[in-house]
This record gives structure tokens, sequence and C-alpha cells, in this order.
């Protein structure tokens, strides 16, 4: 039965929720930068020789699985090609390959950071993936705010909490009176730790996306998180040639290196990085915490791994794991 307020869609404009699938957790084994690579071979066999320890033990602590079954586990790799192409996929890739292998170690998938911000470039399914994320982004006012700023989509920073207002800090100097007001973070634990990310610089139609968003999208892509009009995005294209080639734009975005390894997108993440990457990954869980996900996608995620006995948490940010390494 119809009538006025009855609404009638094609089938086919409700894209589908493409299923992918899942490993028990998606190991990554580094991030380096071009300067780092730039150092040569002895960096990054001291880099991986560093990680095997730790490597070692994210894999002991996803067992045991219910009936005895062994954990999928893949591994993945990050390379800096958005900031700075000091070199070349043919002169970086062998190098970074060799030195893992030296310490026991494969990459199963390798990544370019450049397809975070944005997948296939120069493609036809080119996706401005980085800008989709920013459109999912959902503020979380602080309690007992107006809920008035200005917002993210404009601005370009986003914080965990409530900002120091924009007024003189000197009540003596306010003809007002108003005195300065401290931050404070949301859901505090006794004291504050106040976050504020910038998500790009730049004008809006030229944006340098952050390392720490660039980062926010990466852990989305390995939690199988993201999709484009219903499809998921930077899927692992095999790569079966000999030799690496000489641009970064001739290399997909995501690349499996192992045609054995276990689905690149995985339940859980978990990442062992130098130290200095510490505040940018804090940075992260504040843009996890505040990013709306397709809610097909989740109930995908929540089903398959209850029916292996192994629930995620209901938080996409408690799904993601790191270890910083001292020395690395």
């Amino acid at each position: 039965m119809s009538g006025p307020g009855t609404v009638f869609r094609e089938t086919s404009a409700q894209p589908r929720t493409e299923s992918v699938p899942f490993s028990h957790l998606s190991l990554e084994l580094g991030h380096l930068y071009m300067e780092d690579f730039a150092e040569g071979p002895a960096r990054l066999r001291r880099h991986f020789a560093a990680v095997r320890p730790w490597v070692d033990a994210a894999r002991a602590a996803v067992g045991p699985l219910p009936a005895g079954k062994r954990p999928r586990i893949s591994t993945c790799f990050l390379i800096d090609d958005y900031f700075s192409r000091l070199s070349t996929p043919a002169e970086l890739i062998p190098p970074l390959l060799e030195a893992a292998a030296e310490a026991g170690l494969g990459i199963d998938y390798l990544a370019r950071e450049s397809g975070c911000a944005v997948a296939e470039p120069g493609h036809r399914d080119r996706t401005e993936l980085a800008e989709a994320v920013l459109h999912r982004l959902v503020e979380s006012p602080p309690p007992g705010s107006s809920g008035f700023r200005p917002p993210v989509s404009r601005t370009g920073w986003l914080t965990n909490g409530r900002r120091t207002p924009s007024h003189r800090t000197s009540a003596a100097l306010d003809a007002t009176g108003a005195v300065w007001t401290p931050p404070s973070e949301t859901g505090a634990r006794g004291h504050s730790v106040f976050v504020d990310v910038e998500l790009w610089s730049g004008p809006e139609d030229e944006r340098l996306w952050s390392c720490a968003f660039l980062a926010s999208v990466w852990q989305l892509v390995r939690l199988g998180l993201l999709r484009h009009d219903g499809q998921a995005v930077l899927a692992p294209t095999p790569w079966d040639a000999k030799e690496f080639p000489a641009e970064w734009d001739a290399l997909p975005p995501v690349v499996r290196l192992n045609p054995l390894a276990t689905p690149f997108t995985a339940y859980a993440t978990c990442s062992v990085l130098p130290a200095r990457f510490l505040p940018v990954e804090h940075a992260v869980r504040v843009v996890l915490d505040q990013v709306h996900v397709e809610s097909e996608a989740l109930r995908q995620v929540a089903e398959r791994s209850a029916a292996e006995g192994l629930p995620v948490p209901t938080a996409v940010v408690d799904r993601t794991s790191y270890v910083f390494p001292p020395g690395l």
C-alpha cells in the first residue's frame, strides 16, 4: 500500500557493502621516511633486527584460538612516498626486502603512503581517500559546551576536548573581566592530556595531508572498514614481476608480495614503530575515536569475528595496538 509518505528506491541506488577477507592480525613491521632509506642498507638491517623480537611477541599474543585453529597473521610495511621521493621503487624496495629477510622476517604487503591520500592516482577509479575520511569525521563536543566552533572540515583541526577560549589571558587587560581557562580533555581521568590534531595544511584545493591523518586512513584500511560507493578501497594487487618500476605512481598503492599471505585486512592491527611516531599515533587515536564508519562494514566484522570465537572491541580505536621498541 502506498501513500503520500511512501518513498520508492531502485535497488541499484543502494550500493551493496562489499565484503573483504580478514586475518586475525595485521602486523606492521615499520614505517620509515625517505631520509631513513637514504642512510643505506645498514640502517634497514638495524631496523629489522630491533623489530624481530617484538614481532615474535605480537604473534604469540594472538593465540591460542578456539578449536586449536592457527592464527592468520599478515605483515605489512608502509613506505613514505607522499612527503618526499628521494629514491625510486626499483632502488629502494629490493634492499628493504633483503634486510627484512636477513632478520628472518617476510613482508607480505607493501603499501605507499600516497595511496592513503589518493587511491589510484591517474586512473579512472581514482578515489580521494583522505577527503572521504574527512567527511566522515563527527566531532565530539565537550560536556557543557554549546557545540559552537568552526567545523573540522573548515579549520583542519580536530581535538579530543575543549580548547582554551580565544580571548585575552589577563583580566586586567580585558574589559569583560574574562580570565584564562585551560583546555580540557573529554573523559579525562583525573588530569587532562589535551590534543589538537592538524589534519592538513595549505589551501583547500591544494591540501597537504598530515602524517597523523594519513596514518589514521592507513589504520582504517588495514581494519577493512573503508568503502567507496560500497566497494572496498586499496585492495592489494598481486606483484609477480621480478623488478620494481622506476616511478612510484607505476606501483599500485598496496601490493601483495607473498602469494601465500593471509588477508591484508584484519580484525585488529599492531604496529611496531620507532618511538618518534608515538605522538603521531596518539593523534591517530583521537581521529579514530571520531570517525563514523559504515554500520554494514562494522556488522560484517562483528559477525565474522564472533563466529570464530574472537569478538572484536566495539570501539574501532580499541582494535589498534602499538609497540615502540627502544633504540628503533
